[in-house]
């Protein structure tokens, strides 16, 4: 099954998508993390006929989960972007965080701020956490998600550069595009071979394949809830591969005009547009 959150004629919603259609589901959960919460996808998903129905091209997205309770951002969890930086592997994941007002859903801006041209893509799966939990084994970790997505986490490298801790360049309104849908691990099947993709302006500039993660979900999924309780809701964005632009030469910067696309076979397309902080 696939999952948005919307807005419509003025109300924000959330959906079953089906073909080019989404069946409008808020009268069944206020939102998509109260269904996620309620265990409530399928029961939700069974009110699909009798539910008020839109064209996909009809409506605004939103961030896939509007108000997480946490976003979790992986660094460095790919051999290929490790090596660019010049870092050293480390026995741990990298670990920084994002605020639910950095987000932009699929097809909405993503804001070049003023105070800075250092805006830089990274594609990247997110998983969204179903099923609650504290000291999760790595056996058990996948039966904690709720579904995956599409997310490019925008950095502002500058200000990321300012001190060893990233979060400033990490939150700027609008800079992290989330979608276009939460997508169900039994459409996305076993992880591993599928492809993440990014592009900017039709160009390839990122491409790989999941199982070359450093640290894969399960991994993540395990020392992120040893560390704090994970609830539904919560966003887990697993680290972007080689290929980001203040790595080439020379740097590849967004501004803009600029269109960014990331692609994930089985999970889907987010496109954003970027544009100028007003």
């Amino acid at each position: 099954m696939k999952f948005a959150s919307f807005q419509h004629a003025g109300r924000d919603g959330w959906g079953l998508v089906q073909g080019g259609m989404v069946a409008d589901l808020s009268g069944v959960f206020p939102d998509l993390k109260a269904a996620i919460a309620a265990d409530g996808l399928a029961f939700a998903a069974s009110k699909a006929a009798h539910a008020p129905e839109y064209a996909v091209s009809a409506i605004s997205f939103a961030p896939v989960i509007e108000n997480p309770g946490k976003i979790i951002c992986i660094g460095l969890n790919y051999a290929d972007h490790i090596q660019e930086t010049g870092r050293s592997d480390s026995e741990f994941p990298v670990i920084f965080t994002r605020f639910a007002n950095s987000q932009s859903g699929h097809l909405q801006p993503l804001i070049c701020p003023k105070n800075s041209t250092e805006f830089d893509y990274e594609g990247e799966l997110a998983l969204v956490i179903g099923t609650p939990g504290h000291h999760i084994s790595r056996e058990n970790a996948l039966a904690h998600v709720a579904g995956y997505s599409c997310y490019n986490d925008g950095s502002i490298r500058d200000f990321q550069r300012h001190t060893h801790q990233f979060v400033p360049g990490k939150n700027f309104p609008g800079t992290g595009g989330f979608g276009p849908y939460l997508v169900t691990p039994d459409e996305v099947g076993p992880l591993g071979k599928q492809r993440l993709v990014t592009r900017v302006n039709g160009m390839v500039v990122q491409n790989a394949a999941l199982e070359l993660m450093v640290f894969n979900v399960s991994r993540l999924i395990s020392y992120c809830s040893s560390f704090t309780r994970l609830e539904a809701g919560d966003v887990i964005v697993t680290g972007t591969p080689g290929g980001v632009g203040a790595r080439r030469n020379p740097p590849l910067w967004l501004k803009a005009g600029d269109v960014v696309e990331v692609e994930i076979d089985n999970v889907g397309l987010l496109r954003n547009e970027v544009v100028a902080e007003a």
